[in-house]
């Protein structure tokens, strides 16, 4: 579970080497939920400069390359303007904004995560 957005805390990168690491070595990760302000990982209109990582597109990649589940909080997406093509057309947006491999779905998400998984690891607040 990732709690803090790309550019504001250490957390998602932390979290993005501890990802890249446990699937280098083998393991197996059920989900990567983003919650509170860790769903700003997944818009796509975040701009990075050139000479910066882009740490949207390193979960976008990693999520193709391993078939990785990326959700989204649906609760903290909304609060946070992030919206993909279903809830846009819902609520009246004039388009989405999610990121390639990242879906948005609700806590149940988290808790079956936590179910199905040996662990579960925060990162962030």
């Amino acid at each position: 579970m990732i709690n803090e957005g790309p550019y504001t805390h250490q957390a998602s990168d932390t979290a993005y080497n501890f990802a890249q690491a446990v699937l280098k070595a083998g393991h197996e990760i059920y989900r990567v939920f983003f919650y509170h302000d860790g769903v700003n990982n997944g818009t796509r209109y975040t701009t990075p400069p050139q000479d910066d990582r882009n740490v949207v597109n390193r979960w976008s990649e990693m999520a193709v390359e391993h078939s990785l589940d990326l959700v989204i909080c649906i609760a903290a997406a909304q609060r946070r303007g992030i919206v993909d093509a279903d809830e846009a057309k819902r609520h009246g947006k004039e388009g989405d904004n999610i990121a390639d491999g990242f879906r948005i779905s609700g806590l149940g998400q988290l808790i079956e995560a936590g179910v199905q998984s040996d662990r579960l690891i925060e990162f962030g607040d």
